[in-house]
């Protein structure tokens, strides 16, 4: 697990060692054990190693033992033993254990082809010397993070934002559309950032550069066919096996390991099948207030699994205090409040073990969320006639906020594709009018969230809805908010998170699965938990899904009041949000009218992040160094 940097100069002109340098020293948390960089002509390489495999050999960039070709690789490739193997098999002669130098050998064997046999989690850049070929890719699922961008020097790769914000003539910019996005989203959806002309390469995708031009396309689509066929049992019997395998190679490591436990069947399941190859310590987080902490319950497992367990408690004032520097570490503002809590349990993993492993996937593959069951639960009103759910739509629209049935009849007299945007949303299409800065109240091109999923509906439309839910939340959610908190926050720490459910032959598996044995009458990943319950206490097996609590709804009516007035009327955004209305929620939440908690926290992470990037200026890359967060003295 590491960071890298790679700088492509289309003018053939030669890159600065010195810049190259800079901005890889930026992401010095991704990888603090070895720092290197390879200038060749127009072509450079920066990196710095989080050292997990092959300790002593496993430096990059890497060279190939006989020719001019070199590699950037953050990740992990657990197939790499198997692959390597197959290599010498073809005359291939390795230097190093490591699963780098995999990569560069399986590209000369198969060319761009080699992400296709790639089994693990992956973003790596090839430059190919000989055949002046820059080339690279990202895996299937978006599990580590590659950005670019194109300058009128060249192109610019790299494992964060804030390495390719040093380089010359990268502008620092809000890009309008997807800060539209954001407010549905509460991220970023791909291929976009917050920044204008800084791009995600997107899941499963690979790029070329040759003779000076970029080319992307996908080399994975995620694809469920579900096999009616078969029994409950084949199902069961085969999680029970793919996930024991997944857990078992996901151990390849020189270093030691540990794992986050929740106290869900998530982690849980993780844990236990990983307490059958070798002691392990957990981690857990929770907060000091009543109904917002899964530490009792993830204690219990530990004791039940019979784990070295470890945990923390984090205070109102300890979130608030760490708040800049996660913002920072995010690049980009995500506004899902758990990610403070993965801050915090990634820091206390980091005092234990160098790996840890963690639940994230598994909701999306075998159908963990609540949400998946409302297909079932508004059934009755595909049988209305259109003008009757038209009428039911504009009732429920002059119904008062918050009140009881409104979002049921809102949601029961839209189809899927108007009301399902994936896990969150936060602003409605409607509600953004009414926040919105004047800036983003007059394009002259109007901007709809609806173009984001409309094509991923269009790829999903001969699956059951509920299984189009998934398929959104695997292409937008688990991609924009889950595995991005997961790679920066424990990032942040030197930390390196596996995701022992996100793996092809998992999810090979799950997509065969019917949508009756993801989903019964009395709970969610149903298949799972039946394939669990043998090595997990009862009160694991039938726990309904709470995601990660935190306490942002009362907060915000306590303790951060003042902070978050004084955040937002001091707030520089005049040109994206309407300060007035905002204030406005911020007082009825306040005083109990509607729960606003999660519209003004995009808000304000909005704010934040816009005060560090784009109004700090080069401090916004010194972590120790932040400017002062306006409206920190009302804390």
């Amino acid at each position: 697990m590491c960071g890298f940097v790679t700088i492509y100069n289309k003018n053939q002109r030669p890159v600065s060692q010195q810049q190259l340098l800079e901005m890889t020293r930026v992401i010095a948390h991704r990888g603090p054990d070895d720092e290197r960089v390879h200038v060749s002509e127009h072509v450079g390489l920066g990196f710095r190693r989080l050292s997990i495999i092959d300790l002593n050999h496993g430096a990059q960039p890497l060279r190939h033992p006989s020719k001019d070709i070199w590699v950037t690789f953050n990740g992990e490739i657990y197939n790499y033993q198997e692959l390597r193997q197959w290599l010498i098999g073809k005359g291939h002669t390795f230097h190093t254990q490591s699963d780098t130098e995999v990569i560069v050998h399986l590209y000369e064997e198969v060319g761009t082809e080699c992400p296709k046999l790639l089994r693990g989690m992956f973003s790596f850049v090839i430059w190919d010397k000989e055949q002046d070929v820059l080339f690279g890719a990202r895996d299937p699922f978006g599990v580590k993070p590659l950005y670019w961008t194109e300058t009128p020097e060249g192109f610019i790769f790299g494992s964060e934002i804030k390495s390719l914000l040093l380089a010359e003539k990268t502008k620092r910019e809000v890009d309008v559309t997807s800060f539209y996005h954001y407010l549905t989203f509460q991220y970023v959806p791909e291929p976009g950032t917050m920044f204008q002309n800084i791009s995600k390469l997107q899941a499963g995708h690979l790029f070329l550069i040759s003779e000076d031009k970029l080319m992307m396309e996908p080399y994975y689509s995620v694809t469920f066919n579900p096999d009616e066929e078969k029994p409950l049992s084949y199902f069961v019997e085969g999680v029970r096996d793919i996930l024991q395998e997944s857990v078992s190679i996901h151990r390849i490591s020189d270093v030691s390991r540990g794992a986050f436990l929740s106290g869900g069947i998530d982690s849980s399941s993780l844990v236990s099948l990983l307490q059958k190859h070798e002691p392990t310590q957990t981690f857990s987080v929770g907060f000091d207030m009543f109904g917002y902490s899964e530490l009792e319950q993830a204690s219990s497992t530990a004791q039940y699994l019979g784990t070295d367990h470890h945990e923390i408690c984090i205070t109102s004032q300890q979130y608030l205090s760490t708040l800049p520097k996660i913002i920072w570490h995010m690049d980009e503002p995500v506004a899902d409040p758990s990610a403070i809590g993965l801050y915090f349990v990634s820091q206390l993993a980091s005092n234990f073990v160098k790996v840890v492993f963690s639940g994230e996937g598994a909701d999306e593959f075998f159908g963990g969320y609540n949400i998946y069951g409302e297909p079932h639960s508004l059934r009755h009103f595909q049988y209305l006639p259109a003008w009757l759910k038209i009428l039911l739509r504009k009732f429920a629209n002059v119904l008062p906020e918050g009140m009881k049935g409104k979002s049921f009849l809102e949601r029961g007299a839209q189809p899927l594709e108007q009301r399902f945007f994936g896990n969150a949303k936060i602003f409605t299409e409607e509600a953004k009018q009414q926040i919105l800065g004047f800036h983003l109240n007059k394009l002259e091109e109007p901007i709809s969230s609806y173009d984001v999923t409309k094509p991923l509906y269009e790829r999903a439309h001969g699956y059951d809805e509920a299984t189009k839910m998934q398929y959104i939340d695997i292409h937008t959610w688990l991609r924009g908010d889950i595995l991005m908190k997961a790679d920066k926050m424990s990032m942040a720490h030197s930390l390196e998170l596996r995701v022992p459910f996100i793996d092809k032959k998992v999810f090979e598996l799950a997509a065969a699965i019917p949508t009756k044995y993801k989903l019964s009458n009395s709970a969610t990943k149903f298949v799972l938990r039946e394939a669990m319950k043998d090595i997990l206490p009862p009160s694991v097996q039938h726990r309904r899904k709470l995601g990660f609590p935190v306490p942002i709804r009362v907060w915000l009516r306590g303790e951060f009041y003042g902070w978050a007035k004084e955040v937002i009327h001091s707030a520089n955004v005049e040109n994206f949000i309407n300060k007035s209305a905002a204030l406005q929620m911020l007082e009825q939440h306040k005083e109990g009218k509607i729960d606003y908690s999660r519209k003004l926290w995009t808000i304000i992470i909005f704010i934040i992040w816009h005060q560090i990037y784009m109004e700090g200026g080069d401090a916004a890359l010194i972590p120790d160094d932040f400017p002062q967060i306006k409206g920190a003295d009302a804390i």
